[in-house]
């Protein structure tokens, strides 16, 4: 189970985000706060595994609430929830501790993965936002020849013992190798990794 920590300045979002986060039994929201000083007060008390952050709330933001959070809990994994897509305030949060960036108006299924993969140590940022982080630089280039091969099969529909027979490399090298592919590109799952690799991806 995955413990939660919801802080958003809106009564309806938080209970909305208990709702959508509960849906599918794995995650289970501990708490929730209304304000950056809550948030980190909640998870000094809660040590939940993962805190949702918005980023514009009064008393404290979420910018400096990530910071409080992550100085007292180094373990606590910090996705930051808004609407915004400005750069500064992409950089500043992501400065501040946080693993993930995602946008208010992702799909619930979207936010769960996010949550789940933020837990797990992954980098879940919306597209849209790691294409302000890497402006110059394209998703693709960020990847090694290996990581690549193992796209390419994911986009085929290949499961990870598929592909480590294919390639001749142990499953847990798969493994390990979806994980770096999902953080540098941004998605959460294979799914979105597989639709990412047919729009990106020249065939060789």
């Amino acid at each position: 189970m995955i413990r939660v920590l919801v802080a958003d300045d809106h009564a309806m979002v938080r209970e909305g985000l208990a709702s959508v986060l509960s849906a599918d039994g794995d995650i289970d929201v501990v708490g929730a706060a209304a304000n950056g000083e809550e948030a980190i007060a909640l998870a000094t008390t809660l040590a939940p595994d993962v805190v949702v952050m918005d980023l514009s709330m009064p008393v404290m933001d979420g910018v400096a609430a990530t910071r409080g959070i992550r100085s007292v809990l180094p373990g606590a994994r910090v996705l930051v929830l808004t609407s915004f897509t400005d750069r500064e305030r992409v950089r500043r949060a992501i400065e501040a501790g946080a693993i993930g960036y995602q946008l208010k108006d992702a799909e619930p299924v979207e936010l769960r993965a996010a949550v789940r993969a933020a837990s797990a140590g992954h980098a879940p940022l919306d597209p849209r936002v790691a294409g302000i982080l890497l402006p110059e630089q394209s998703a693709a280039d960020l990847l090694s020849a290996r990581e690549r091969e193992v796209l390419a099969l994911v986009a085929q529909g290949l499961a990870n013992k598929q592909i480590a027979a294919r390639l001749d490399i142990a499953e847990r090298t798969v493994k390990a190798h979806l994980g770096s592919i999902f953080r540098q590109l941004g998605v959460a799952d294979r799914t979105s990794a597989a639709l990412w690799a047919r729009d990106n991806l020249t065939p060789s």
